[in-house]
Order: structure tokens, then C-alpha cells, then sequence
């Protein structure tokens, strides 16, 4: 049975499913979720290429950070842990970056939070001393460094529009032939709102819980924890979700499970709950702010001379990573840290 017939099968049965459940089903079904079957998350045969994936340069300057931030923490003995690390290139550049760093690697247990078995294999061929946990709550406890890169944006999100007589939520049901398609509930209880008809606005169930985990782990030892991803800061009203395959946006209830499903992260909300929970938030700020901040100019000029065939490649690179018609403004960067401690760099 494929997932868009157990699909089927469950709405018939139990009636529409809101878009968090479907998305869920999509991304983490235990036999045909797109996580659960697919090694190559974000590399170059993927159906996205993510920040690590197009350069060395960003895993390199994540490590350096990481680095910086252990000094400012006292030196301890830490965990270095990653939230879905895909292939674990972040992993291996911010390995390979450190190594000169007197103290740092003894010290640093890395930690993977990750339940796709084809991408442990991945992830254990390029962090072969790494640890695996199932969730954040499971990674052992103590001083940490949490690094999440396009993460949040697959937290499963509901999704509700305004209509003329209020709001509704959208739903995933079946039509008449028993094909997948996305309706409205009947209108829902809700505040005034100053949006106009047509409006989307959605909401992650599970980022309250995350946010969380990560504020239980700050406050019972020193730590910060760097979100990166694409999203926004003030909600624009509109339908963020989308799937890709082979580097297309393409129907999200076309192939259930073979397609990435995602959505833009809302880190006016990542920012409310983590001062909610006592944290310290520093930024969010664009990707291209945040790596210029780091020094990521030096570090291509650097490489540029030391490759000279190479050069035209690492400006391509790092305008990928930088340039605010690619990868430098949608993208955002926000650090989540125990009280007290001093401002960390790129912010």
C-alpha cells in the first residue's frame, strides 16, 4: 500500500486530517515518510541543496562559532549537539575547522538528533565518534552547543484562512473519486483580526515543546542553541507551505512521502517563547548579516588564494550563501542562550 492509499484509507475512516497531521505522515511515516527513505537530504542529488551542502565554508564557520562559544562557557567538557543534520557536512566542516583549536575536540561529545536510519548511515560515515539521540530530550545532559540548520521549517504546521464570514482551518480530505485535496472546516471561534480575505496564518503545534526541551537543557547548564532557516519575522498573510522534488516545487498531496514538505519559520514566535522561558535571544538577523559577521569574506578571499582554479567557484558560493537574491536574506538566524552570558559574535 503506498502512503497516498493509507492516506486515502485514513481520511475515509476518520475524516479530514489538518495539514500538521498530513505533513507529519509525509515527513515521518515509519515506512514511507520522506525521512524515513531517503539518504541524500540536501546534497547535490537531493531535492534541495541546503547551506552545508553548497559550501564549505558555512560548516567551517559554524564550527569556528561553536569554538568561540565553548571559550566564553569556561571551556567545559560539552555536548556539540545537532538537530537533523541531514548527511552530517555541517558536522564533518566544523570538525575539520576546529582541529587546531587546543582543547576543543577532547573536550566535545557531538551528538545527533536524528530517527532516519538511511541518514545515520550517512551521518556516521563523515562523524564516525558521534552519538545518536531520538530526540533533544534524549541527548545527554550537561553543558551544550545546539546547532540546528533547516530544522524548524519541518515542524509540521495548521494552517487557518480568512474567509468573508471568518476564520477556517484548512484540511486534507478526498474528493468524490477519492483523490487527495485540500478544503476548508466550518468557521471557527476566533479573534478579531485586521487581515483581509484570503489571509493564511499558521502556527507549528510542536515549537512550544521544542522551544521547551531547549530552555529545560540552558537553564540546568550553561549553553546557547543557533536556529538557522528560511522564514519570517512579521507574517505576511500567506500559504508558506511547499513541497519539493528534484529542485521543483511541485502539488504537496501529488506524491505523499516523495517530496520535502516544509514551511517558512516564524521567528517573531521562536523569539516569544524562548523569553517566555527565561532564555536570552540574540537576533533573529538575516544569513548574510550573520556570516559576514563571522568573517566569511576573509575566509573566501583565503581559499581563493590558496585555490586559484578554484575561485570563480567560491564567489559563486558565496553569493549562495550571502546575497539577498539567494540564500542571505530569507534566511534568518536566531541564538537561544542560558542568562548571563556575554553577546555571541554575528549578532
Amino acid at each position: 500500500m503506498s502512503l497516498t492509499q493509507k492516506l486515502v484509507e485514513h481520511i475515509r475512516d476518520n475524516g479530514p486530517m489538518t495539514v500538521a497531521e498530513f505533513m507529519s505522515a509525509c515527513l515521518y511515516d515509519p515506512k514511507h515518510g520522506y525521512y524515513a527513505t531517503r539518504p541524500a537530504i540536501g546534497g547535490a542529488n537531493a531535492d534541495f541543496l541546503t547551506a552545508p551542502e553548497a559550501s564549505q565554508m558555512f560548516g567551517e564557520l559554524i564550527g569556528l562559532w561553536c569554538a568561540h562559544e565553548w571559550d566564553a562557557l569556561g571551556k567545559p567538557a560539552f555536548n556539540l549537539i545537532e538537530l537533523g543534520p541531514g548527511r552530517g557536512v555541517l558536522m564533518q566542516d566544523a570538525w575539520r575547522a576546529t582541529q587546531r583549536i587546543e582543547g576543543f575536540h577532547d573536550a566535545a561529545s557531538v551528538v545527533f538528533v536524528e530517527t532516519s536510519a538511511p541518514l545515520m548511515d550517512e551521518q556516521q560515515k563523515r562523524a564516525p565518534s558521534a552519538e545518536w539521540a531520538a530526540r533533544l530530550e534524549d541527548a545527554p545532559p550537561g553543558p551544550c552547543l545546539i546547532i540546528a540548520n533547516e530544522f524548524l521549517d519541518c515542524l509540521p504546521i495548521r494552517q487557518f484562512v480568512l474567509g468573508e464570514d471568518g476564520w477556517h482551518e484548512k484540511l486534507a480530505g478526498i474528493d468524490e473519486a477519492d483523490q487527495l485535496t485540500f478544503g476548508l472546516s466550518a468557521v471557527l471561534t476566533a479573534p478579531e483580526s485586521d487581515d483581509e480575505p484570503g489571509a493564511v496564518r499558521e502556527i507549528a503545534p510542536g515549537l512550544p515543546s521544542l522551544i521547551y526541551e531547549v530552555e529545560q537543557r540552558l537553564h540546568a547548564n550553561p549553553g546557547r542553541a543557533l536556529f538557522i532557516d528560511y522564514g519570517y519575522v512579521r507574517p505576511e498573510g500567506a500559504d508558506t507551505l511547499q513541497a519539493l522534488k528534484n529542485h521543483t516545487k511541485v502539488d504537496p498531496l501529488e506524491t505523499p512521502g516523495e517530496a520535502d514538505l516544509t514551511a517558512h519559520v516564524d521567528f517573531a514566535r521562536v523569539a516569544h517563547l524562548a523569553r517566555e522561558a527565561g532564555l536570552d535571544v540574540h537576533g533573529p538577523v538575516t544569513q548574510g548579516e550573520f556570516l559576514r559577521g563571522l568573517g566569511i569574506e576573509v575566509r573566501a578571499e583565503a581559499l581563493k588564494r590558496a585555490n586559484p582554479d578554484h575561485a570563480e567557484r567560491v564567489a559563486r558560493e558565496l553569493r549562495r550563501l550571502t546575497h539577498s537574491d539567494e540564500m542571505g536574506a530569507l534566511f534568518k538566524v536566531i541564538c537561544l542562550s542560558s542568562p548571563n552570558l556575554p553577546p555571541p559574535p554575528g549578532f
